[in-house]
């Protein structure tokens, strides 16, 4: 797969999934752009720094791609723990600003640049359908992404431009490990019909196909890369 002169953005592009695939679609050809919050190292990409708890993020990271743009994921997220008794008005819109909000901003950004061809992926998560206590907000705000790809995809589907989502299971990222001691992630590990967590290079491939020229006939969908933790 190429993605020769293809321009795409990353949001939340400097670690974990995210970076992975900053990483794979520009070794695939593409000229990359992600935005990030803190130093992002050396990727080979076009780094923009914001901050995504802002809607103005939107304005300035698209400032920066300029006025075309060929791919788009929305990864950028934030998973506190919400339990329902601890949740707040200020939580509420700090998470469905940076999950949800700002994603669909950022879709209608990019579908304004986008010609035939265009590519849309948006980062969702397994806990929407296997909900795990304390996590209200960030499955509430994911599900809500999910709903606006399939609405997106319809809308834009006559254009020729796909939009599809991308639903990680047990990825080993500082996020996982953040919100699962150890026990836990092996646990979740044995469950998988791979037997081991995933790697953002396994989710990064995925979107890659997604965001390139073979998977042209996929829209609407939501492909639950998991390793086989829901079959």
């Amino acid at each position: 797969m190429t993605l020769d002169g293809r321009i795409a953005l990353v949001t939340g592009g400097s670690r974990g999934i995210g970076r992975a695939i900053v990483e794979r679609l520009t070794d695939a050809g593409a000229r990359v752009f992600f935005t990030c919050r803190t130093d992002p190292g050396v990727t080979g990409a076009v780094a923009i720094r914001t901050d995504h708890e802002d809607v103005g993020s939107v304005r300035s990271m698209f400032d920066t791609v300029g006025e075309r743009l060929d791919i788009l994921v929305n990864n950028a997220a934030v998973n506190p723990r919400t339990p329902l008794d601890t949740v707040t008005a200020e939580e509420f819109d700090r998470v469905l600003t940076v999950n949800t909000k700002v994603p669909l901003l950022a879709m209608r950004a990019a579908a304004e640049r986008m010609g035939r061809g265009g590519r849309i992926v948006n980062v969702s998560t397994l806990n929407t359908v296997v909900p795990a206590p304390g996590r209200l907000l960030y499955t509430m705000s994911k599900g809500a992404l999910e709903q606006a790809t399939a609405v997106a995809s319809r809308e834009l589907g006559p254009r020729g431009i796909t939009v599809n989502t991308v639903s990680p299971g047990a990825v080993d990222t500082d996020m996982l490990r953040s919100a699962n001691d150890a026990g836990a992630l092996a646990r979740t590990a044995a469950l998988t019909a791979l037997q081991r967590l995933g790697e953002p290079a396994d989710i990064a491939v995925v979107v890659a196909w997604l965001a390139g020229p073979d998977a042209a006939w996929i829209t609407g969908q939501n492909i639950r890369a998991t390793g086989g933790l829901l079959v």
